[in-house]
């Protein structure tokens, strides 16, 4: 069998901008939520390792980076039940990164613009769950 026959006949997904390169997705929720755990990474590594900061780190570091898991297992739910179950504990998630993120500013009061700029994020992930949440229901 030749190689354009195998190209023909092989399966694989292309994104959206391969399919259609003027397409646009509204809200890319994979990419968002990526880009969010990879800002959180950064910023962490900014902050000092002390013993007020460690636990807050940890906590802030599962909470947020999981969002983007949690978003990718939803985005494979096997029924309606499971994805809206999936997409709540995302919600959950991006409410708990928010509350890290306010601990974090009040340890580190010299970072608190930054803490401020990705809890604006994971509000607006909050806000963005809560909505797909009541779409489904």
């Amino acid at each position: 069998m030749s190689n354009d026959k195998l190209m023909t006949k092989s399966k694989f997904q292309m994104t959206n901008k391969i399919q259609n390169p003027n397409a646009k997705k509204k809200y890319d929720l994979v990419e968002r939520t990526s880009r969010f755990g990879e800002s959180i990474i950064l910023f962490v590594k900014s902050l000092l390792k002390n013993s007020v900061n460690q636990p807050l780190i940890n906590q802030f570091i599962r909470a947020g980076t999981s969002i983007g898991a949690n978003y990718m297992e939803a985005d494979c739910a096997e029924s309606k039940k499971d994805f809206i179950h999936k997409i709540a504990i995302c919600k959950k998630e991006a409410k708990e990164t928010a509350y890290w993120l306010h601990m974090l500013a009040i340890a580190n009061p010299n970072k608190k613009d930054n803490c401020r700029t990705l809890w604006k994020e994971a509000h607006e992930l909050t806000l963005i769950f809560s909505a797909i949440i009541n779409k489904k229901k």
